[in-house]
């Protein structure tokens, strides 16, 4: 970041650049010796060698790349171990600690994604405001943090207040890093949590284009394709109904089905059927049992009825579930007719309306005006 010196290296031998850095950090711990190098290294790259030149160093390498890395460590780890023997070195806990950070930060950064590496490195190197000032600062304060934690570890020879001072050097050390890193770690996280958060708008958005292209876009384009109003509006009730279930369903019961979706599907089965609009309305839920499929058979039958003899060009279905009581109300504004000269013989009300009700421990009440419509009246009382 200097002066290049270790992205030509990184160039030439095919490796990730944060490798060759943290070998340069790590040896300037070895009595400078890196410090050194890289100023060798930087007297000589001022001759600029010629791009033919370097292909074709590059090239030479490559064409043993797998050998050349594994020489490379070999390298690095034999002249590290050569300083140490000779001396060159700060103390074994501050050399292998600093060797051990810069490699551990070289593998980490070299698995982050290139355009995110940039762009907090832009982040960290110049702050929000995109100005070098402030970030200098926090730099400088931090490094002289660090420098005086390592100066008092350095110096902490006496025996009494040797874990005082490591404490004390231990501390203001990660205070520096803390100082110049931590802004950087907090729009770190801040970026994942809002990357994370985009991430799951854009699978819900998906998954409602997908569910609208396969239910709506389909519906309105058979639509299209039609010129039976009634027709029309079957299939516009039809995926209205669908639509707010999708939106607004309940929550089912263990066995999957409940007392609102149980009617929902009756309704759409006898409104595709007999080619009537049934409205379903449902106050509450409740979960499925005995009584609850009885009333939901006697409301299917209800309707079986209004769709064939009222003439009604609507039915309408109220539920509603409460701790107690389960109750519908089915009706229609057609022709009516007189309860009392129905036919004995309808087993439609008899049976599979009152017969069942009663069988269930419930009731149903039937109340119908020729001429002005008929309204059922079912109830049962829930386990």
């Amino acid at each position: 970041m200097v002066a290049g010196i270790s992205a030509g290296i990184a160039d030439m031998f095919e490796i990730e650049v944060v490798y060759v850095r943290a070998a340069f950090v790590a040896l300037a711990f070895a009595g400078g010796i890196g410090l050194l190098l890289y100023g060798v290294l930087w007297a000589m790259s001022l001759d600029q060698v010629p791009s033919e030149q370097l292909d074709e160093m590059r090239e030479r390498f490559a064409a043993r790349l797998p050998r050349q890395k594994a020489a490379l460590w070999m390298l690095f780890g034999g002249v590290f171990l050569m300083l140490r023997s000779i001396g060159a070195w700060f103390g074994d806990s501050l050399v292998w600690s600093a060797t051990f950070i810069s490699f551990g930060f070289a593998l980490t950064w070299s698995r982050v994604d290139p355009s995110r590496r940039s762009k907090w490195a832009v982040q960290t190197f110049t702050g929000e405001s995109g100005t070098w000032k402030s970030v200098a600062v926090r730099i400088m304060a931090g490094g002289v943090l660090m420098t005086g934690g390592l100066a008092i570890y350095l110096n902490s020879v006496d025996a009494r207040a040797l874990v005082g001072n490591v404490a004390l050097a231990v501390g203001l050390t990660i205070a520096g890093i803390l100082l110049i890193l931590g802004p950087w770690v907090w729009r770190l996280f801040g970026q994942l949590g809002t990357e994370r958060s985009e991430r799951v708008r854009s699978e819900e958005r998906a998954e409602m284009a997908a569910h609208l292209h396969d239910s709506v876009l389909q519906t309105l384009a058979l639509m299209q394709r039609t010129d039976d109003p009634k027709s029309m509006s079957m299939l516009a009730r039809q995926q209205e109904r669908e639509l707010r279930g999708w939106l607004y369903g309940p929550e089912p019961s263990p066995d999957g089905e409940t007392m609102r979706s149980a009617l929902e599907s009756s309704a759409a089965r006898l409104e595709s059927v007999h080619q009537v609009p049934v409205d379903v309305v449902v106050v509450g839920d409740a979960a499925m049992d005995d009584a609850v499929r009885a009333l939901v058979a006697a409301s299917g039958e209800a309707i079986t009825n209004a769709a064939k003899h009222s003439g009604a060009g609507l039915i309408s279905v109220f539920a509603e579930a409460t701790e107690e009581t389960a109750d519908v109300f089915v009706t229609d504004q057609g022709k009516g007719f007189a309860l009392e000269s129905a036919d004995p013989d309808r087993k439609g009300i008899t049976e599979s309306i009152v017969g069942r009700m009663e069988r269930a421990g419930g009731e149903a009440v039937i109340t119908t005006t020729p001429g002005e419509g008929t309204e059922v009246h079912m109830s049962v009382r829930r386990a």
